[in-house]
């Protein structure tokens, strides 16, 4: 798989805890008021680029996103609307009923029904991209239900499998993957490297770790001692390089 972006040593960045990275988003949208829905738009954006980077050309290429019902959720039907607006032949299945999603997530749901973008029950037998938006960094427990249903059911197909921010089912602060978690091909981490991304223990799941730019302004890192990662002057994706061992 040939990737354009530039490659940057992890180790060179700072990573971020759970706790911390919650404090980033407060920050963000308490005190600089960027609202919530314009790190989703971003953090969608970025990952269908990297998604529309596998593949020579989208049109028709069948894509299944995996969602689930928070903010994670919401980023991942962004993606959706990003790449059913470049040609992808896009299904969504959501980890819930409809009517369990509320919020931002649920405004990103009605704008893809509007688009005329399928939803279905159970993800197809036969799809060419799988989109994990299911779980974000807030994992508190191993996955139930439909997606741990969804994750072992992504588990045993061929095809790529691209998750948001973290794989699902992994602990973004200790790197322990839960029972079950999606094996990724790729992984399209937000802002800052989380620390579980980055653990031995964890490499086997997360495939291949890139990095995206949901415009997390230099002061909010300042605040929290981590000084002021420039990152993305030139670029707002870089693929990381993970330490040996």
């Amino acid at each position: 798989m040939t990737w354009v972006w530039p490659v940057v040593p992890a180790r060179d960045l700072p990573a971020l805890t759970a706790d911390e990275m919650r404090q980033v988003d407060r920050v963000m949208i308490e005190d600089l008021g960027i609202e919530l829905v314009q790190m989703m738009e971003n953090a969608g954006l970025h990952l269908a680029e990297l998604a529309r980077s596998r593949f020579s050309q989208l049109r028709d290429v069948p894509v299944t996103v995996l969602a689930g019902g928070g903010n994670n959720g919401g980023g991942g039907l962004v993606c959706a609307r990003h790449l059913a607006n470049w040609g992808a032949s896009v299904s969504v299945v959501l980890d819930r009923p409809p009517n369990e999603i509320a919020g931002i997530p649920a405004h990103q749901m009605r704008i893809l029904r509007r688009m005329g973008v399928s939803f279905l029950e159970k993800p197809p037998v036969r799809t060419g991209l799988i989109v994990d938006a299911l779980i974000g960094y807030g994992l508190s427990d191993d996955p139930k239900g439909r997606s741990a249903e969804f994750i072992e059911r992504a588990n045993r197909t061929d095809v790529p499998t691209f998750s948001l921010d973290t794989p699902s089912g992994l602990d973004t602060t200790t790197g322990r993957p839960a029972d079950p978690c999606i094996q990724a091909t790729a992984t399209l981490t937000l802002a800052l490297p989380k620390r579980g991304l980055l653990t031995a223990e964890a490499r086997p799941v997360v495939g291949r770790l890139f990095l995206a730019d949901i415009s997390v302004p230099a002061v909010v890192y300042a605040r929290m001692g981590l000084g002021r990662p420039r990152l993305f002057e030139e670029w707002t994706l870089v693929e990381l390089e993970l330490p040996q061992g």
